[in-house]
């Protein structure tokens, strides 16, 4: 099975050992996305606005490989307080509309300095 690796400035440049994406097959399957601001490295404050920037970025990362959010399978959340949930669901709700994805998430004591969100997926053809 042949494997690519997707890159995109559209979303936060991997900055370590990495890729943002590899497709396998009809699968692509992401790196954790944050809420950084591709552009400036800036990360956002706040669950709401961090959680639409990781979104974004997710959505980016599948548009460079030829996809969209309507391909996501599986997602994995991973957030710093589960107590802020109810405001991650609700956009993520608003994100997927009627597409409901496989999904997974997890309260994290500690995630990358400053952020209080990571949302990974696996999407396929």
């Amino acid at each position: 099975m042949e494997k690519v690796i997707i890159n995109t400035k559209a979303a936060p440049e991997a900055t370590g050992h990495y890729s943002q994406a590899i497709m396998a097959g009809d699968f692509i399957f992401t790196s954790g996305q944050l809420g950084l601001v591709p552009e400036t490295g800036e990360m956002l404050t706040g669950i709401e606005e961090q959680t639409r920037q990781a979104l974004v970025n997710t959505e980016n990362v599948l548009k460079a490989a030829g996809m969209d959010r309507r391909n996501i399978v599986k997602v994995n959340i991973f957030v710093e307080d589960l107590d802020a949930f109810p405001v991650v669901d609700a956009l993520y709700a608003d994100f997927f509309g009627k597409h409901r994805p496989a999904r997974c998430s997890v309260q994290a004591a500690k995630l990358y300095p400053g952020s209080l969100i990571e949302i990974e997926v696996v999407g396929a053809r």
